[in-house]
């Protein structure tokens, strides 16, 4: 994976996929720090096992982060022009999730050609927590 000038992909190719975690309570602490998210669901298991859940679990937007930051590791993010995200399942400590891409089509557009790719950050159970569609115009 390169952020420099990526020559299009062809439609139905893939980036390699890429393994992060196990995540961890910590990893939620840190990105509550940095995001501004201090639901306790986060980070206090005694309030999250209060609420019903098993423990803690990470915040949408940090499985959405690692998803979008492996599409711009593969397509470059001065390339992006669309980013949207589904958010499927939670996430908890001790999960991988894996990150995926396929490229869904490749249109030419005044500058350069309009990727649209599908992502995919899935759990080690098989389960998808995160989806998301891109669009990245690449330089002709």
């Amino acid at each position: 994976m390169t952020a420099t000038a990526p020559s299009a992909p062809a439609v139905d190719s893939t980036a390699p996929a890429r393994d992060y975690g196990p995540l961890t309570t910590q990893m939620f602490v840190r990105y509550a720090g940095a995001s501004g998210d201090f639901n306790p669901m986060h980070y206090d298991d005694v309030q999250a096992r209060g609420a019903g859940y098993p423990s803690v679990f990470a915040q949408g937007m940090l499985s959405a982060g690692l998803l979008a930051g492996y599409a711009v590791d593969w397509l470059g993010a001065e390339n992006v022009r669309r980013f949207r995200v589904r958010f499927r399942e939670q996430v908890w400590p001790g999960d991988m999730l894996t990150c995926s891409g396929r490229v869904t089509a490749v249109e030419e557009r005044d500058g350069g050609r309009l990727v649209t790719v599908e992502l995919a950050a899935g759990r080690q159970t098989g389960a998808v927590a995160v989806t998301a569609t891109a669009d990245f115009l690449l330089p002709a």
